[in-house]
């Protein structure tokens, strides 16, 4: 079976990672993905570092694989017009602007360009949103975002500071979130014939995360608090330590797995039957003198040992693994989540896989991410420029 997206068109002007990473996931399903860059310097991703890999931005090569490059000035006219001509080819445009103002003075706004292109999804990645808010026009970052949808302030250790996840999660998730949106639109459009517009904020996608804790303050008035590796509704659910210092995590989050921590530990506890610790609640209340029992108990043996009885017995658990430890584990491979593609100056361009597995038409790894205007010949090509049109476009800079 063909890639599912093959005969789709995605035109991306974004830039860093939350519409570089959706636009990946489109073109990991076979699309068509066009990466629309600035002369000279491209995303701002590709001066971000070090480390770089044979001059290459290692950020850069984590959200760029599957794409074309094409090197525009769009405010120049004849690169303008290669950019309508190009918008005119297209099934998705994903583009990046603080503001509908900032649209609107280049004529890249939703409202003009869908009634030029009625079949187009227009997906619009911002900070704030494009409107109406208070803080539409404001730029977010990751951090920004993590900091103002509340998720910060429960990160961390109890008696220290707010702590930024290390990964830019909003760019992520606000970049996954829109690659769902796009799909449903294009589902849409199959339907209706027509195109739509999808309007994402990456604090809109962060405070999605808040999920239960959300839930907590909504339905109950409970404010959370930071606990560090502990979790406020579920104990155990933390690091421990076994007797060489290796720590690991357990996670019991049901009376059963409760049941045969207690059998694994020995019945010499006698923590099958404590009253204390019955329940999930009774054990919360009673957390102060359940988890330093805990920790002097898996302090007698090494995390490996204890690691391997709780896997034969179907508890939670693993081992706190490096990076590296991660990424070379048996687990990564034979889920074929580490891809490896040919780039013309690395040799080999590695980066983590799509999570996605589809049956019949699982994602594809054929493009390495592109050096800067890598593409551009080709696609003004296609755009239907002749030899000449194309060195034209290169004397006066538009290209």
């Amino acid at each position: 079976m063909p890639p599912v997206l093959e005969s789709m068109r995605v035109v991306e002007i974004t830039e860093a990672l939350a519409g570089p990473y959706c636009a990946m996931l489109l073109g990991d399903f076979g699309a068509d993905v066009i990466k629309v860059e600035r002369r000279i310097t491209g995303d701002h991703a590709r001066g971000w570092g070090p480390p770089f890999a044979a001059g290459e931005s290692a950020y850069f090569l984590a959200a760029n694989r599957n794409k074309r490059s094409l090197t525009l000035d769009y405010d120049h006219p004849a690169g303008r017009e290669v950019l309508e001509r190009l918008i005119a080819t297209a099934d998705v445009l994903l583009i990046n602007q603080p503001s509908l103002a900032s649209l609107r003075r280049r004529a890249l706004d939703p409202e003009t360009l869908l009634k030029q292109y009625s079949r187009l999804i227009y997906c619009a990645i911002s900070g704030y949103g494009l409107g109406p808010s208070v803080k539409t026009g404001q730029p977010g970052y990751d951090i920004v975002a993590q900091a103002e949808a509340g998720v910060m302030s429960f990160t961390g250790e109890p008696q220290g500071e707010p702590v930024r996840y290390p990964v830019a999660i909003a760019d992520m998730t606000c970049g996954a979130y829109a690659a769902m949106g796009i799909l449903a639109a294009l589902l849409a459009r199959e339907r209706s014939g027509q195109g739509q517009f999808l309007d994402m904020a990456l604090f809109d996608s962060q405070l999605t995360w808040l999920i239960n804790i959300g839930s907590n303050w909504l339905n109950c008035g409970k404010e959370p608090v930071r606990w560090g590796n502990a979790h406020p509704s579920i104990v155990p659910y933390e690091v421990f330590a076994g007797s060489d210092g290796r720590n690991f995590v357990l996670g019991v989050g049901t009376e059963p797995l409760w049941l045969k921590l207690t059998n694994l530990l020995g019945e010499e506890t006698g923590w099958a039957d404590e009253p204390r610790f019955a329940t999930n609640a009774q054990r919360i209340e009673h957390r102060a003198e359940l988890i330093p029992m805990l920790r002097e108990r898996f302090r007698r043996r090494p995390a490996a040992i204890w690691l391997e009885k709780l896997a034969l017995a179907k508890i939670p658990a693993a081992a706190i693994q490096s990076v590296p430890e991660a990424l070379g584990q048996a687990q990564s491979v034979e889920r074929s989540m580490i891809v490896e593609i040919e780039h013309p100056l690395l040799g080999i361009a590695r980066s983590v896989g799509n999570p996605v597995r589809l049956s019949q038409s699982p994602p594809t790894y054929r493009l390495p991410p592109p050096l800067l205007g890598e593409h551009t010949a080709a696609i003004l090509g296609e755009l239907r420029y002749d030899e000449n049109e194309v060195a034209e476009l290169r004397r006066s800079a538009a290209v």
